[in-house]
Parts: structure tokens; C-alpha cells; sequence
């Protein structure tokens, strides 16, 4: 089974309402490629319903260091850490999400991280 039909059957166990099988599929998926950040991302979102926070929170920060620049990735790991009572850690998440949102950037091209020159 290739890597997006393993992805898409993590989806039909969500879906279903069995997140055990779905956790599963989605770990396959980020086995197989640990560069997957819709892997990731999936991982993350369904450990949370499970209601593994820890485990929700270190694949969502996988997520969001394969794409520091994605606004959904930082808005669900803020979600984690709410979940998780980490109110900073969540204010901080939900702050980068803002930026995204409002076309900001959390990693330029060359790599560098705006905030951190904000933060000195």
C-alpha cells in the first residue's frame, strides 16, 4: 500500500469514529516518509481526540519544523496546548498563526526566523 492510500484510510478510520485505527494509519504514513506534514498533521489532530495531548503536541511540532510557514500547523498546535493547559506555549503557537494569517512570515526564504529579530 503506497503512501496515500495508507493517508486516506487514516481518513475512512477518522471518519468512522475509530481513531485507534486512525493514529495507526497516520503513524504508518509519517514512518514511511517523516518529511509527510499532512502525516504529521493528522497524527496530531487525532491524538488530540484521543485526548493524548503530549503525543498530539510532539506531532505537531513536527508539523510546524517540516512548515513553518503553514497557519493551520500553528493553529492546531495551539489547540494542543490549550488542550494540554500549556497557555503560553498555546499563546505563543496561536501568535504565528496570526502572523501567517495576516501574510507575515515565521521563517523567511534565507531561513532566518523575523520574530526572533523582533524578540532581541
Amino acid at each position: 500500500m503506497d503512501l496515500e492510500e495508507t493517508f486516506d484510510d487514516g481518513h475512512g478510520h477518522l471518519a468512522l469514529g475509530e481513531l485507534d485505527e486512525a493514529v495507526d494509519k497516520y503513524r504508518e504514513c509519517v514512518e514511511a516518509d517523516p518529511q509527510f506534514f499532512d502525516g504529521w498533521h493528522a497524527l496530531g489532530m487525532a491524538l488530540m481526540k484521543l485526548g493524548r495531548y503530549p503525543e498530539a503536541i510532539a506531532a505537531g511540532e513536527r508539523a510546524v519544523e517540516l512548515r513553518p510557514n503553514d497557519q493551520l500547523g500553528w493553529s492546531s498546535l495551539s489547540l494542543f496546548y490549550v488542550r494540554n493547559d500549556q497557555i503560553k506555549e498555546a499563546e505563543a503557537a496561536g501568535a504565528k498563526a496570526r502572523i501567517l494569517s495576516w501574510g507575515g512570515k515565521v521563517v523567511k526564504e534565507d531561513g532566518s526566523r523575523p520574530l526572533d529579530e523582533l524578540i532581541k
